[in-house]
């Protein structure tokens, strides 16, 4: 196992299984950058572990169950399940938060971290956000 698939699980263990935002924090450059369905491009450390602390908050027990995990060179890739329930408010971009629904979710998604001196330097996450939306019930109603 190399480097970034170690700095990779413990991404996901510190998010997910016993999450801590200071194993996140240590885990990124201080430099850089995320590619989220939800949020974007983030930039920075701080921004990138400020999304990870509402996710966590979010979905507080959340787990992952790798179906595929690879590692080339200095990049790791996961694909896998995100299982929770929503338990803490959900942030939205205009700052506002909505309460918890108590709604079970299961996601199907993909992490890609490129890993340089023991940091993540990019990070790309994928999933689908409709798809969570509708588990959580926070898209509206389709039928006429």
């Amino acid at each position: 196992m190399g480097q970034a698939r170690e700095v990779m699980d413990r991404l996901t263990d510190a998010v997910t299984t016993h999450p801590d935002l200071k194993v996140v924090a240590e885990l990124y450059a201080e430099d850089a950058v995320a590619v989220t369905p939800d949020e974007g491009e983030i930039h920075g450390r701080d921004h990138i572990v400020e999304y990870w602390r509402q996710m966590t908050q979010a979905v507080p027990e959340a787990t992952f169950e790798t179906v595929h995990a690879y590692e080339v060179g200095d990049t790791a890739i996961d694909e896998g399940f995100f299982s929770g329930r929503n338990t803490g408010p959900i942030q939205l971009p205009t700052g506002e938060a909505l309460p918890a629904t108590q709604k079970e979710v299961r996601i199907r998604g993909v992490d890609i971290a490129t890993v340089r001196d023991g940091r993540i330097t990019d990070y790309r996450l994928y999933f689908d956000e409709m798809q969570f939306l509708d588990q959580l019930g926070l898209l509206p109603d389709a039928t006429p």
